[in-house]
Parts: structure tokens; C-alpha cells; sequence
């Protein structure tokens, strides 16, 4: 049985391969952008996923670090652009500046960029993928897929598509399984393949992490209603602000929090698949439901 892990373990080893990552990444006004979004980083719940799937199937936890990490920069990415003027307009993230009024919004454009490209490259150097280039392709295929047109960009899309609009549920939980759900899922696949793991794994896993992407979802509209700007360490009520269509707008309160539930329990269930190694995800999986940030 490998050695397990807690959560600030976990925290503590992504942090520290984060920063030595990142030593690399220049020595500009755009890398001083990149760093400060890393460094100001929220739960780490994504690249938790890749170590602690990588663990349950057997693989070897410090290995993985590089797609752990990758998947913490194409987040950090996603955000920052976010932020910007053009997209949510949002001037504060995590109780800190945003990137773009902390460097402006070129070099934020730029940070974003480069944190997304340098994820991939980041990878590619790493010993991992010296030692295993057939898992190293395997695992990047699946985060360019995800992170693409296809999967977060993609909700992405549907997000401004949708502002001012009303949608139904079924275009809301597209939208939300792509921006989301999709890079939770390339977590806990690529955590699998960083494990040589099969491919029934990798469809508990993936199966899985789409209900939790789900749920996440639902508990970030239930909180941008309940929440409060010190615990969110940002604005509260920026969705109605901005007329967009949420579950707490289509269902009402109670109703999104009896979904939420639904959802983890879900989530919950695939993960029976990987027998008494889930132990650990099925306690993250119920602090996610009930997080108050």
C-alpha cells in the first residue's frame, strides 16, 4: 500500500515543485505576473486530484508533480484571463489584486499566455517525461484536450454567449461540465495514467470527477448568493450583476443545495470503484460540499 497523504501534505509538495517550476519561467514583468497568480493560489483541489488518484492506483505521488503542477498553471491561466476587463471585469481575486491591476491588463493577457504554453513545456522537461514519455504523452493529450475548445474554453464560450440571457438547465450544466468540470476531470485522469493505471480507472476517475466539477459548480452559484466578499476574497452577487443564468437563478436556493448533494453523492459512488484507497477523496469530496469559499 502506498503512503498516505493529508491535505497539507499535498498542499506543502505542490507548493514547493510550483516554485522550483517557476524559477525557470524568465525574468520579466510577465514572469513576475505568472508568479504572483501561482503564488496566490486558492485550495490547489486540482492537482490534489492528480497526486491523490496517482497514489490510489498504485503510482508513485512525487512523479506525477509535473502534471500536478501543470494543471495548477492552466488554472492559474484560465483565471487571470477571467479577471480581465474584457471577460468578468472582476478586480479582485482571493482577497488580492487580480493580475491585471496589479501589472495591468497587457502583461496579464501575456501572463496567461505564457502560464498556459509553459504548463506543456514544464512537463516535457521534467525527469517524468524523460523517464516516461509514453504516460507523459498520454497525460498532456488529455489536458490539451481539456483545457481546448473542446472542454474549459469551450464553456467558456457558452458563459459570454449566455450573459443576459436566460438558458435552460441543460445549456447551464453543458456550460458547467465544460468550464468547470473539464479540467477536474484531466486531473484525476491524468493522476491514473501517472500510475500506469487501467482503463476502468480511468473511467471511475473521470466519471467521478465530472460529478464533483458538477457539484463545485452549483456550490460556487449557491455561494456567490450566501457567501461574503471576506470569505470569498472577492465580490459577492457578480452573477446577477451580470445577468448570467445559474442554478440558484433556475432552481432557487434549496433546490441547488438538494443538487449539490445529488451531484456528490454521485461523484461518491464511482468512486466505490477504487475500494478502501478512496478514503481520503471521499472525505475531500464532502469538505467541498459544505466549503464556505
Amino acid at each position: 500500500m502506498n503512503k498516505k497523504y493529508t491535505i497539507d501534505e499535498y498542499i506543502s509538495m505542490i507548493n514547493s515543485a510550483l516554485e522550483k517550476a517557476l524559477e525557470k519561467c524568465g525574468d520579466n514583468v510577465v514572469s513576475e505576473a505568472m508568479k504572483y497568480s501561482v503564488r496566490n493560489g486558492g485550495k490547489r483541489i486540482r492537482p490534489i486530484l492528480v497526486l491523490e488518484f496517482c497514489r490510489m492506483c498504485g503510482g508513485n505521488v512525487e512523479e506525477a508533480l509535473p502534471f500536478a503542477c501543470a494543471i495548477e498553471m492552466i488554472h492559474t491561466y484560465s483565471l487571470i484571463h477571467d479577471d480581465l476587463p474584457c471577460m468578468d471585469n472582476d478586480d479582485m481575486r482571493r482577497g488580492q489584486p487580480s493580475c491585471h491591476i496589479k501589472f495591468k491588463e497587457h502583461f496579464a493577457l501575456l501572463a496567461g499566455d505564457s502560464l498556459l504554453t509553459y504548463a506543456f513545456s514544464s512537463v516535457l522537461s521534467s525527469e517524468t517525461a524523460k523517464k516516461y514519455p509514453e504516460k507523459t504523452l498520454h497525460a498532456l493529450s488529455v489536458l490539451a484536450e481539456e483545457a481546448g475548445n473542446k472542454g474549459m474554453i469551450g464553456g467558456q464560450v457558452i458563459d459570454l454567449e449566455s450573459e443576459g440571457k436566460e438558458i435552460n438547465s441543460e445549456t447551464l450544466e453543458k456550460m458547467d461540465n465544460l468550464k468547470t468540470g473539464a479540467l477536474i476531470r484531466a486531473s484525476a485522469v491524468m493522476g491514473v495514467i501517472a500510475a500506469g493505471g487501467s482503463e476502468e480507472q480511468i473511467e471511475a476517475a473521470g466519471n467521478f470527477a465530472l460529478k464533483l466539477g458538477h457539484a463545485f459548480q452549483v456550490i460556487d452559484d449557491i455561494l456567490d448568493v450566501v457567501g461574503t466578499e471576506e470569505s470569498l476574497g472577492k465580490p459577492v452577487g457578480s452573477d446577477a450583476e451580470s445577468e448570467k443564468s445559474t442554478y440558484v437563478s433556475l432552481l432557487g436556493l434549496e433546490m441547488s443545495q438538494i443538487y449539490a448533494k445529488k451531484l456528490t453523492d454521485e461523484a461518491l459512488s464511482s468512486l466505490e470503484f477504487f475500494g478502501e484507497e478512496a478514503e481520503f477523496m471521499t472525505e475531500l469530496s464532502k469538505k467541498l460540499l459544505s466549503r464556505r469559499n
